[in-house]
């Protein structure tokens, strides 16, 4: 009986270039504390929520984790990356310290007068919550820069636009824009407008007028220029700006629309 030798003959396969140390920090140093819009639902999760690195994601799972856990960010919520975990074959992210991510201590005080309060923080520039999202690779991490995992999660996170306020901002009408861009209050804006415009006045005056409630917003203190913004019916009606204590007048009072 004739014996054959068998010679295996090892020949290593070509392997993918593996992220090596200080391609990770400077990956992780690009991704950590960056803020996104977000573009999609985005539920509260205990567990990692899967994120393919073709973009694509199971989105009735993540609307039945919802359904749970509720919202961790609703579409225009701005978040924060607040960790950045490479392991093996995905990224894993932390978005807005985790699931037990807490609202800071100035989000939740109102301030007012008798029973009318305002919140402090307003708006949509945070997110009511936290999560984690995992971005899966199935194979070993290669080589990438912060950008290419942003343009990863570009169908749920926008990079480009900081804040939702910018988003809105670019749905105004272009007259509006350019009073937003000189940070002036004009006639036919909004209370929301004029905060972007011109932020929160130093004071506010509320007072009846022939039949009509009127709200004075006051920008600036004396001596220097002072903004009187006059609302009625959430509508900049006048805006008027005088020089205190100057003895001149800036700007004569536009008339009220009617």
């Amino acid at each position: 009986m004739r014996k054959f030798a068998v010679i295996l003959l090892l020949v290593p396969f070509a392997s993918a270039e593996k992220l090596n140390f200080e391609e990770r920090v400077k990956l992780v140093r690009g991704l950590m504390a960056e803020y996104a819009t977000v573009k999609a639902f985005l539920p509260r999760s205990k567990d990692a929520l899967p994120f393919e690195a073709s973009g694509k994601y199971d989105q009735k799972a993540w609307e039945e984790i919802g359904k749970e856990h509720g919202p961790a960010a609703r579409v225009g919520d701005m978040i924060q990356i607040t960790k950045v975990n490479l392991e093996d074959d995905k990224i894993v992210l932390e978005i807005n310290g985790g699931m037990k991510g807490k609202k800071k201590w100035y989000e939740r005080i109102e301030v007012g007068m008798g029973t009318r309060t305002t919140p402090i923080a307003t708006g949509n520039s945070a997110a009511p919550g936290g999560t984690k999202l995992a971005i899966l690779f199935h194979k070993p991490l290669e080589p990438m820069e912060a950008s290419d995992v942003k343009k990863i999660l570009s169908p749920i996170f926008d990079f480009e636009k900081r804040s939702a306020t910018e988003i809105y901002a670019e749905t105004l009408p272009p007259e509006i824009q350019e009073a937003i861009k000189e940070k002036k209050a004009r006639e036919g804006m909004d209370r929301e407008q004029v905060m972007l415009a011109m932020g929160r006045p130093e004071n506010k005056i509320r007072e009846t007028k022939d039949g009509m409630e009127l709200e004075d917003w006051i920008y600036g203190r004396p001596p220097g220029k002072i903004t009187f913004v006059t609302f009625h019916n959430n509508k900049v009606t006048k805006v008027k700006e005088t020089y205190a204590g100057l003895g001149a007048e800036a700007a004569a009072p536009l008339p009220v629309v009617r």
